[in-house]
């Protein structure tokens, strides 16, 4: 099913140079918000530019970007920001292709659980371990390789391909946020999140927030005069485990094979200062699963009633009711449109370079992710990318080379049959 062209691209992507680039990359410990996110910045610009690609490195306005109503939200403290485009040459009158994908890692967490050093990488056989493995290192590794690959081959292009290496995911979108509003757009967008063979169509969002829950300061030896903030929440955090059953009642088909389609999690507990006082502060704050086309506003609005009704019926939290912020990340769902070619093209040219045991199934994810802002400014976005994401932000996180080089064929040839060739 592959055209000369298409076989002679897929012919040339480099398993060596895949393996050889992606422990390059990962070398690079580029936590969000760290000097070393923009390091790495640096680093794949050069990159591009040796690929031949007309390449856009800039230094964020972080103060603009954080005033516009639209700011989809940050969880750490950065002094900067650097975005990083790359287009093929040429004007061209075909479509545009984006190619997409974030540079930053979650931090390592407890050293212990690791083998060795996390950003030293591992590899045993033809799978290498370290953070920023498949999420998203070697995605970002599968683009570059398409690229090559199809440079190596000759073929000239009709329309363009667009990269875009972008930081801040982790944390709430920044860099992809920053990277629309400087106004680059395109057809239609590729993201390669590790998927683990599948195409991800669509995303759930995530909202951050914050539980306040007041409490009344006393001695221990008189905890009577006093009114724990702990016992307080409790009966909240009963709440919102019936909450969270009641927003995952008949999801979505995309969502269906998910125990938990929209998960409402708390992931962090602060009360008191001295262990021999009543707390009279406990601070609460957690994740809040988005369903498929909910608006965010309305996901907020059905946590806030249900914090509320819970005030209204505690004596002491009717009078000093629980408050509900919401920092951080704020992640809204997003989807390809039914039907759209996009999933078509990629699948079919899954199929063609792989073979067809590789023909990946349509699926939703639970989680928050970059698509949602390039569909939200009507872009066709999906997602196909090594790796699993259920080894992702843990110890254990791994990619094999293999799967890399697959999903840098599926690209090249997805290039060639989106943006068509001279």
């Amino acid at each position: 099913m592959l055209t000369d062209q298409e076989a002679a691209a897929v012919g040339c992507v480099d398993e060596a140079a895949v393996g050889r680039t992606l422990l390059e990359l990962m070398a690079v410990p580029s936590v969000t918000g760290s000097p070393a996110e923009s390091e790495l910045q640096h680093l794949l610009a050069g990159r591009l530019e040796r690929l031949g690609l007309d390449v856009d490195l800039w230094s964020m306005d972080l103060p603009a970007l954080l005033a516009d109503p639209g700011f989809p939200g940050l969880e750490v403290a950065r002094d900067e920001a650097w975005g990083l485009v790359g287009r093929t040459p040429g004007d061209g009158d075909g479509p545009t292709l984006i190619l997409q994908g974030h540079v930053d890692v979650v931090p390592p967490g407890d050293p212990a659980a690791w083998q060795g050093d996390p950003f030293v990488p591992r590899v045993t056989g033809d799978v290498v371990h370290g953070r920023g493995a498949c999420d998203m290192k070697a995605g970002l590794v599968a683009h570059l390789a398409a690229l090559a690959a199809i440079r190596a081959a000759g073929v000239r292009l009709r329309g363009r391909v667009a990269v875009h290496f972008v930081v801040g995911e982790e944390d709430g979108g920044l860099g992809a946020f920053g990277t629309l509003r400087r106004g680059y757009d395109g057809d239609a967008c590729v993201i390669t999140e590790p998927t683990a063979g599948t195409l991800i169509t669509a995303n759930a969002g995530a909202l951050t927030f914050r539980l306040s829950v007041p409490g009344k300061a006393a001695h221990a030896s008189s905890r009577d005069a006093g009114v724990s903030a702990i016992d307080g929440y409790l009966a909240i955090h009963r709440a919102l485990a019936d909450l969270e059953r009641a927003r995952n009642h008949a999801p979505s088909p995309l969502m269906a094979e998910y125990p938990i389609p929209y998960a409402l999690s708390v992931g962090t507990l602060h009360a008191g200062d001295w262990a021999s006082s009543v707390p009279d502060l406990l601070t609460a704050e957690g994740r809040l699963g988005v369903r498929l086309g909910e608006e965010p506003a309305d996901a907020r609005a059905e946590l806030e009633r249900c914090v509320a009704q819970v005030c209204a019926a505690d004596p002491w939290l009717r009078e000093h009711p629980a408050t509900v912020t919401w920092p951080g990340g704020q992640f809204a769902s997003g989807r390809l449109k039914e039907g759209h070619p996009l999933a078509t093209v990629v699948r079919d040219a899954c199929t063609d370079a792989n073979g067809w045991a590789s023909r990946p199934r349509e699926r939703g994810a639970p989680y928050g992710s970059d698509l949602r802002l390039y569909a939200g400014a009507g872009i066709p976005t999906l997602q196909y990318g090594p790796g699993d994401v259920r080894v992702a932000h843990s110890a254990q996180e791994r990619v094999s080379v293999p799967e890399v080089v697959a999903v840098a064929r599926t690209l090249a040839v997805t290039v060639l049959r989106t943006v068509g060739v001279e």
